[in-house]
């Protein structure tokens, strides 16, 4: 769902309604819901946060049966939007059907009276927590139009994230929504955490949590609303509580009009320094390992670069933290049969063009026919192939499974490839 709009200037109101949730109980916690509601009796225009997973809790053994449930929830949450003039936001379980089976994300939700003004994924899954083991990580965070302007959303630990909340407040958002379970024990960098979004981006922040005990874990509760200069303007307790503040997008304007930490985006990044030798490549994917990045490596020629070549590399780099391509030089290329007039492009202009795009962290050449000394030597956590290759015959499959890691076979985008450019190249 596209979420695109002009900013507004009018002034609204947000908040929180924080509450205990209850593991697996949807029915009582639509009721909290409800009766927190009858006691804020909030005023509309506005926006009012609910926790993480508001209805159901990380029921983890029952996640499918609670999603199929979440189109009946969004309508009651309409209703109640409707019955107060207001948007309600909060996460819920999401189920996506596909060809091999479904995904289920963890998925925060705008709501106003006329439906789902749109959505936005968990990106970051706290694996201590499981997380990463029962739902799938959202992409392309958008803010949401709500008609009180754009709304930024995050999901729990995705605050400790900047680049998450920054992508979207430079797109226009004015408030800045969190829905989350974030434990007492780290209160404080909660509350901090909050703050520095506020801060750095110069927006407005509600972030709502949930309160109470389940289980082994007692919940912080401390929802927030801050100003865009970072000032706290409500703050919840350990209890269950709420707050209705005004928010007057024009103190943002003012704000950033005496500075501006939004706006500008200047890229001050050399592409070309991304291009390496295998010894300095593997000294910094140790390093990258060391802290806990994932690495990612493929191969290829990628003489013309087309969109199926970008297609796949996109994907292989949301397999990790890193993406390494290895690159065929000249000799390399001649020597697996491409015929006498490939490369078309010389090793160090195919580089160089890889380096350029986004998904690529790190561009090595190699001059073997097979890149099986780059995947020893850089041991890469996922190794990736594109086509229909079977792991088993994928060079250095065998090493980076024993270590551990995944070998990945991803299909490239049919009516695209290299040779069928060159023959229209030719014919033309």
């Amino acid at each position: 769902m596209k979420n695109i709009s002009e900013t507004t200037s009018a002034r609204y109101h947000a908040g929180f309604l924080q509450f205990a949730v209850q593991l697996a109980e949807p029915e009582a916690n639509l009721a909290a819901v409800r009766a927190g509601l009858a006691r804020l009796a909030p005023a509309g225009p506005g926006i009012l946060m609910l926790p993480e997973l508001w209805s159901c809790g990380f029921a983890y053994e029952r996640l499918q049966h609670f999603a199929l449930q979440t189109e009946e929830v969004l309508a009651e949450m309409q209703r109640l939007a409707g019955q107060y003039g207001i948007h309600l936001a909060g996460s819920l379980p999401e189920e996506v059907l596909t060809e091999v089976g479904g995904a289920i994300y963890n998925t925060l939700y705008i709501v106003g009276s006329r439906g789902v003004c749109g959505s936005i994924r968990k990106q970051q899954l706290f694996a201590p927590m499981a997380e990463d083991r029962y739902f799938s990580h959202g992409d392309n965070p958008q803010p949401v139009d709500t008609g009180l302007g754009l709304v930024a959303g995050l999901v729990c630990y995705d605050l400790r994230f900047p680049e998450l909340a920054k992508t979207q407040a430079a797109q226009g958002a004015g408030l800045l929504v969190v829905s989350a379970q974030w434990p007492e024990a780290r209160r404080e960098q909660w509350r901090t955490l909050a703050m520095a979004r506020a801060i750095e981006n110069q927006i407005f922040v509600v972030a709502c949590n949930r309160c109470g005990i389940t289980g082994k874990t007692e919940f912080g509760g401390h929802s927030l609303v801050i100003g865009p200069d970072g000032t706290v303007l409500a703050e919840g307790g350990a209890e269950p509580d709420t707050a209705w503040v005004e928010i007057d997008p024009a103190k943002m304007q003012e704000l950033r009009q005496r500075f501006n930490t939004v706006g500008p985006v200047p890229y001050r990044f050399d592409d070309q320094n991304k291009i390496m030798e295998l010894e300095e490549l593997a000294a910094l994917t140790a390093r990258y390992r060391a802290v806990g990045r994932k690495v990612v490596f493929t191969n290829g020629c990628f003489d013309i670069l087309h969109q199926g070549h970008v297609t796949y590399l996109e994907q292989a780099r949301r397999e990790g933290d890193c993406l390494v391509v290895g690159v065929n030089s000249d000799a390399s290329v001649r020597a697996l049969g491409k015929g006498d007039d490939r490369p078309v492009n010389h090793e160090q202009s195919r580089a160089r063009i890889l380096a350029a795009l986004g998904c690529v962290d790190h561009v090595v050449i190699f001059g073997e026919e097979t890149p099986h000394r780059l995947i020893t030597t850089l041991r890469p956590e996922v190794l990736v192939k594109g086509g229909d290759w079977p792991v088993e015959k994928i060079v250095g499959a065998t090493e980076v499974l024993a270590a551990g890691g995944r070998v990945l076979s991803i299909p490239l985008v049919e009516n695209y490839s290299t040779t069928s450019l060159l023959k229209k190249i030719r014919t033309l």
